[in-house]
């Protein structure tokens, strides 16, 4: 049986007078998945996102949510769906408590329960003024809006921005759980750590455009994570001409080199030497554009060079 999608964009097209916001971008969501959406700033996520809720008018294409149409029943659609915005802004002059209160309201959900638990997961102070708040905790008061009404569908535009290290991990938590519970969740990131710490799917754009749909296991495959070794003493590079490795080499007396799988086998052969300095990272999303989906897109052209689709 095919899955069911709970999101289902065909063509979207948005232009600002001459500028491309999206072009021509097809994509679906699952129901009861995690969809990640990446892209640098700029690229076109927000633009998407706001004009799933009709928060955009559109130049083409359609949008159906729950298998309405996003224009026609935008209300009907909003009414289970939880939306944190990129530019989450707050009512001056009243306590945090008395604000969130007032949106649970607007929702079927009666009871403010899920709204304190996700307040003191947060370690946010809902007694604070709103205006009296940090960049950090206005986030944190729209992640718990989003979330606080068990709604079916819940998208979210950089849900981590202006968080700490700490209270990231256990906002990713918290999506997971939402996740578990059943909840469809459709999340704006720039950062590729991000999608693949918590999507089970991501969809990244570049300047308008829809690149690629990845499974996550897949584009952990192909990017892996890249070590960088500086020993106190010299070693043969050979050594790390293993299993699961790639990009082997020497760069300003360290040794780099990509590890896929097989980390352990790395770590033991490193371990081997004496160590002054070894760092492990992801792939920044610049490094990803660059070293697979931007060769990918020069092959095409090559191969295509009139821009036809076959």
């Amino acid at each position: 049986m095919p899955e069911e999608a709970v999101i289902e964009i065909d063509n979207l097209t948005k232009h600002y007078g001459n500028v491309v916001g999206v072009q021509n971008l097809s994509l679906k969501v699952h129901r009861g998945e995690i969809m990640g959406f990446l892209g640098p700033n700029g690229a076109g996520k927000t633009t998407t996102l706001r004009s799933c809720l009709d928060l955009l008018s559109i130049t083409a294409g359609q949008i159906h949510i729950f298998g309405m149409d996003s224009h026609q029943q935008a209300v009907a659609i909003r009414q289970r769906t939880g939306y944190l915005p990129g530019d989450f802004g707050l009512l001056p002059g009243i306590t945090t408590d008395s604000y969130l209160r007032h949106l649970l309201a607007l929702s079927n959900c009666r009871h403010a329960d899920k709204m304190h638990s996700l307040a003191e997961r947060l370690d946010l102070d809902l007694s604070r003024k709103t205006n009296e708040l940090s960049k950090g905790n206005r986030q944190k008061v729209g992640i718990i809006q989003a979330l606080m009404a068990d709604q079916e569908l819940v998208i979210l535009d950089e849900p981590t921005a202006g968080l700490d290290p700490l209270m990231q991990q256990e906002v990713y938590r918290i999506l997971r759980e939402e996740n578990q519970r059943g909840s469809t969740i459709f999340m704006s990131s720039h950062i590729l750590a991000e999608v693949e710490e918590v999507c089970h799917r991501v969809a990244i754009i570049r300047k308008g455009r829809l690149e690629v749909v990845e499974d996550i296991a897949a584009l952990q495959e192909k990017t892996g994570k890249v070590l960088e070794v500086e020993f106190r003493e010299a070693v043969d590079l050979e050594e790390f001409d293993l299993p699961g490795v790639s990009d082997l080499r020497r760069e300003d007396g360290k040794i780099m080199l990509t590890v896929h799988e097989n980390l352990d086998r790395v770590i033991k052969a490193v371990s081997s030497h004496k160590v002054l300095n070894m760092q492990l990272s992801t792939y920044s999303l610049e490094q990803l554009f660059l070293k697979y989906y931007g060769n990918q897109r020069e092959q095409s052209t090559a191969e295509n060079p009139g821009g036809e689709q076959a």
